[in-house]
C-alpha cells in the first residue's frame, strides 16, 4: 500500500517532496526510490533517530524533528514542493490548512494526503451535500480535490477503527485570493455552518457579528442574487465569494 501511495504523487524526478510524519520509514522507502529529495518531518524524537540511522548514508534524505503545524517551508530549490503523508485524524484540518496558506510563499504544487474517509468525503463534497461544510469551502477557495482510492484499515499494523481513503489536492488561484479574504472569507462560512440549520436569512439577520437590518438584508439578497431563505451547505464557491464582498460592502466592518 505503501508504493501505491507513493505512486500517486505526480512529482517529477528531482523534486522536492515533504513528507509528513514518516514514523518508521514505510512511505520514506518509496519516496527515496522515486529519485525524490525527501524531506521527512516528525515529532517523535526516537523514530527521528530510527530514520537518520537507516537511511544516514542518503543525500536525499533529511530527516527534521518538528511539528508540522509549526513547520514551515522555504522555497523549493527545484521551483515547487511535493507534500504526501498520512495525516494524523485529529489534526486533520489544521494540517490543511497551514500547508495550503504556504502555497504562495513556499510553492506546493500537489499534496497526496491520506485522511479518515469521513474527512475526504468533506473534502470533495458538493454543494446541496449534507457532507459539504466548512473544511469544505475553506479548502476548494484555494484548492482541487480529488479522492483517489480507499486504504482498508487491515494495511495497517496495529489497525486503526478508521476507514481511510488517500486523496489529492492541487492548489489553484482562480480567484486570486489574498490571505486576508481567504481568512475572512473562512470566518464567515464558519460561523454558518456552526448555524447550518438556519436559514441564511436568519442568522445574518439575528446572530453576532452581522445582525443585519431588513434593508441591509434585501440589499445584500438582490446584489449577490442568492436567495437568502437557502441554507450554509447549497452555496457554491463563487456564491461564497459574492456573499463575503457584498457583507464587507454593505454590512462594514462588522462582517470581517
Amino acid at each position: 500500500m505503501a508504493a501505491r501511495i507513493a505512486a500517486a504523487l505526480r512529482a517529477p524526478p528531482g523534486a522536492d517532496v515533504l513528507e509528513i510524519g514518516p514514523g518508521k520509514g514505510a512511505l520514506t522507502e518509496h519516496l527515496l526510490a522515486n529519485d525524490w529529495r525527501v524531506t521527512a518531518v516528525e515529532i517523535d524524537r526516537s523514530l527521528v533517530a530510527e530514520l537518520a540511522s537507516r537511511w544516514g548514508g542518503e543525500g536525499r534524505l533529511q530527516v527534521v524533528r518538528a511539528d508540522i503545524l509549526e513547520y514551515r517551508l522555504e522555497p523549493a530549490s527545484s521551483g515547487n514542493w511535493y507534500v504526501i503523508g498520512n495525516v494524523p485524524y485529529a489534526i486533520t484540518s489544521p494540517i490543511v490548512f497551514h500547508l495550503l496558506d504556504q502555497v504562495p510563499s513556499a510553492g506546493i504544487a500537489e499534496l497526496v494526503l491520506m485522511v479518515q474517509r469521513e474527512v475526504a468525503e468533506r473534502l470533495v463534497a458538493e454543494p446541496g451535500s449534507k457532507q459539504n461544510g466548512a473544511l469544505t469551502v475553506g479548502v476548494k477557495l484555494v484548492a482541487d480535490v480529488e479522492a483517489l482510492f480507499h486504504v482498508r484499515s487491515g494495511a495497517f499494523r496495529p489497525a486503526p477503527s478508521v476507514q481511510s481513503t488517500v486523496v489529492r489536492l492541487i492548489p489553484h488561484d482562480r480567484w486570486e485570493l489574498d490571505a486576508a479574504r481567504r481568512q475572512r472569507v473562512r470566518s464567515l462560512v464558519r460561523e454558518l455552518f456552526a448555524r447550518r440549520r438556519k436559514q441564511l436569512q436568519k442568522s445574518l439577520r439575528t446572530a453576532p457579528p452581522w445582525k443585519l437590518t431588513a434593508a441591509e438584508a434585501a440589499a445584500i439578497a438582490d446584489t449577490t442574487r442568492i436567495d437568502l431563505s437557502r441554507r450554509p451547505e447549497t452555496l457554491d464557491i463563487e456564491e461564497w465569494l459574492a456573499l463575503e464582498r457584498s457583507l464587507a460592502e454593505i454590512a462594514g466592518p462588522s462582517a470581517d
